[in-house]
C-alpha cells in the first residue's frame, strides 16, 4: 500500500510503498505518538524510515494497492 507521511517544518511529504497492513500500521503510529518514540516503516524494499512521532504531521495510507499505469514491469 502506499504510504503519505506529513512532518512538521518540510515542506514535502514523504511518500513510499509498503507490505504492512492497514491495521499494524494504525496501531504503530498510535503507539509511537502515545509514547513519543520513533515511528519504523519498513519499506517494500526491504529498508526502514525512522521519523520521531513528536514530527509526524499526518499519516494517509490506502487499504488496498492502487492500479499503476505506465510502462513498468506488473
Amino acid at each position: 500500500m502506499e504510504v503519505k507521511i506529513g512532518i512538521q517544518s518540510i515542506p514535502r511529504e514523504l511518500v513510499l510503498e509498503t507490505n504492512v497492513s492497514a491495521e499494524e500500521m494504525e496501531r504503530s503510529v498510535a503507539h509511537a505518538v502515545e509514547s513519543g518514540g520513533l515511528f519504523v516503516l519498513p519499506d517494500d524494499k526491504g529498508g526502514k524510515v525512522l521519523i520521531p512521532a513528536d514530527k509526524i504531521g499526518y499519516v494517509e495510507f490506502t487499504g488496498t494497492e492502487q492500479r499503476r499505469i505506465g510502462f513498468g514491469s506488473l
